[in-house]
């Protein structure tokens, strides 16, 4: 990971307004990172840094990359961007109360960001003590386990 971060932001509907106080409180760090979004989050985020920034301004290098809205496969379109390399941290305000029809694509999200080693938070205090990490803002190498053992695997 270079010490720019890509950082994922997701956030099911229940949950989207907690996410959106998260980064007003935060935009100030968040704006020396990349974004990526899922769906309408993606438009929410963009207005609530937006908002954030009333007394600065954007820097000219920020960017937010905007995906698929959950439910029509933006998890999955992010689970491949974490096998690819391109997130480094995810950010994912999911709603343990309520049932969703893409449940099986968001465990598939938390198993792959887990598979890589990615860190993420599922709440605001996980959120909270990632954002304010002295890691976040160096270069770090996290270990990935490695899978080759069970690629070479006797399926016989």
């Amino acid at each position: 990971m270079k010490a720019k971060k890509n950082i994922a932001l997701v956030a099911h509907d229940n949950r989207k307004k907690d996410l959106i106080e998260w980064i007003e409180w935060n935009v100030n760090i968040l704006l020396k990172h990349d974004i990526t979004c899922t769906g309408t989050t993606g438009n929410l985020v963009e207005k609530a840094i937006r908002h954030g920034l009333a007394k600065t301004h954007m820097p000219h290098d920020f960017m937010i990359q905007k995906l698929r809205s959950g439910p029509l496969g933006g998890d999955q379109q992010l689970g491949a961007m974490i096998t690819e390399g391109k997130i480094d941290f995810v950010i994912f305000f999911w709603d343990p109360m309520e049932p969703h029809p893409h449940d099986v694509d968001v465990k598939a999200l938390l198993r792959i960001a887990v598979l890589y080693n990615i860190p993420i938070a599922c709440n605001r205090s996980t959120a909270d003590f990632m954002i304010s990490s002295p890691l976040l803002e160096q270069e770090y190498t996290p270990i990935v386990k490695d899978y080759s053992e069970y690629l070479r695997r006797d399926l016989a």
